[in-house]
């Protein structure tokens, strides 16, 4: 993506109102959700250094995310702690798992549409994230998730960066389509006390 290139705007929906009110109804289990959204945001990124090793650029890009993602993990286990709140295990994200559906399975349309529902997800995350800085009345709390919220919209970018060089002819068109499913995805299903 070229720095005279506008920035794709994702989500391209926003999220019901009453999330925010689940979410804070149940607030331990979002941030039990959120451990594991971190987790697997690092593991995603790390598997596109598995797959594709010889994307130099794509390499440093993505271990950098990794990195961060990690050290996410770390902040929201220690909020987890403490707010003396046990982690368990992870519930799955139906969102996420829709979302990789759509990836194709062919070579390089499988690797922009990776790029593409990442920052989806990342996009989703931002947004999400920033819904809960804004309402949470714990200042530390809200403090760390506004630099989290910040951080996901960097990692929506930077997989953005990578999908227009990828597929500089076509990937806004699919990225348009593919944050048309999410939107409809996002609307479709239930609300829960869950990042997703």
């Amino acid at each position: 993506m070229r720095a005279d290139e506008p920035t794709l705007s994702l989500p391209a929906s926003t999220t019901d109102p009453r999330w925010i009110e689940v979410a804070l109804a149940d607030l331990d289990a979002v941030h039990r959700d959120h451990l594991h959204c971190e987790r697997k945001a690092a593991q995603s990124a790390l598997s596109l250094v598995r797959s594709y090793p010889e994307r130099t650029d794509l390499v440093a890009a993505v271990a950098r995310l990794a990195h961060e993602e990690t050290a996410h993990v770390v902040q929201v286990s220690q909020l987890l702690a403490r707010r003396g709140v046990t982690p368990t295990w992870d519930l799955g994200d139906d969102y996420a798992a829709a979302l990789r559906d759509q990836i194709r399975r062919r070579e390089p349309e499988r690797l922009l549409d990776r790029l593409l529902v990442f920052a989806l997800i990342e996009a989703r995350s931002a947004e999400r994230l920033a819904l809960l800085a804004d309402a949470i009345t714990d200042d530390a709390t809200a403090t760390l998730y506004r630099g989290l919220a910040t951080a996901e919209v960097r990692h929506r970018d930077t997989f953005l960066e990578l999908a227009a060089a990828t597929a500089p002819a076509t990937w806004r068109d699919r990225a348009a389509e593919l944050a048309t499913v999410e939107a409809d995805l996002v609307a479709r299903l239930p609300l829960r006390p869950r990042i997703h």
